[in-house]
């Protein structure tokens, strides 16, 4: 695991929007599925204040690593997160933004969404493969919608799966764990003290880590990297 820490949120957006404009510059294609989260928020901010010109988004798609079963104007969607603080501001094709329809019945949707990755991406070992996504880590240490209650689904079959948020029962469709592993980069965007015990366990291979969704994220054949701030590492 290759590992960046910053101060803060802000300067976590700030070096990887870099990052993010270096490892996709000069691509043809190249397809990233999104997370949604706090540190995200401030990633989609810079990128629309400072970089909007900056990215080829002719060549750049956006898929979302899951969302709530909501729809695209409801305030918890992932899509209208992006959409506001990101989308609307950049001159990217309609054609390249791949929104799950969280509308949808979780079922089909789930199914729907599969499809339409396999219709895009390339496939290696018999799986999609995206070339960056970009993940959080709630501090339970959830991945994507994969929650400690559902470890199954970093192993199902599907592409795409149904989540049940622990305490809320919310309906998430999600990206399962084969498909994650099977990207040619993975970036995990962690900020916040809450975070630091799974962190750490984490990287330590400390007590329970193997409960822990987000332990399980090793590409393999690809890369993973963290881009961290203090609070979530720790100052030691």
């Amino acid at each position: 695991m290759e590992k960046h820490i910053f101060s803060n949120t802000e300067e976590v957006a700030e070096h990887f929007a870099k990052y993010l404009l270096n490892v996709s510059t000069g691509k043809t294609e190249f397809h990233i599925a999104l997370s949604g989260g706090s540190t995200p928020k401030a990633l989609f901010d810079f990128i629309a204040q400072n970089f909007a010109n900056k990215f080829d988004w002719d060549s750049i798609h956006l898929w979302w690593g899951d969302e709530r079963c909501v729809a695209p104007d409801d305030a918890e969607s992932n899509y209208k997160m992006t959409y506001d603080r990101l989308i609307s501001k950049i001159d990217i094709p309609k054609g390249n933004v791949h929104r799950v329809l969280g509308e949808n019945a979780p079922d089909q949707e789930a199914v729907r969404y599969s499809k339409d990755i396999l219709n895009n991406l390339s496939s290696e070992n018999g799986l999609p493969k995206f070339d960056l996504i970009i993940l959080g880590m709630g501090p339970d240490g959830h991945t994507a919608s994969i929650f400690p209650h559902q470890m199954e689904l970093l192993q199902k079959k599907e592409i795409c799966a149904v989540a049940t948020h622990p305490e809320s029962g919310q309906k998430r469709v999600t990206l399962t764990g084969n498909v994650i592993n099977n990207a040619s980069e993975v970036a995990f965007l962690v900020t916040g003290g809450n975070k630091y015990d799974k962190v750490r366990s984490i990287f330590d291979k400390g007590l329970n880590h193997e409960l822990y969704p987000a332990y399980h994220i090793k590409p393999t054949h690809g890369k993973l990297v963290w881009f961290l701030d203090e609070a979530a590492w720790g100052n030691s």
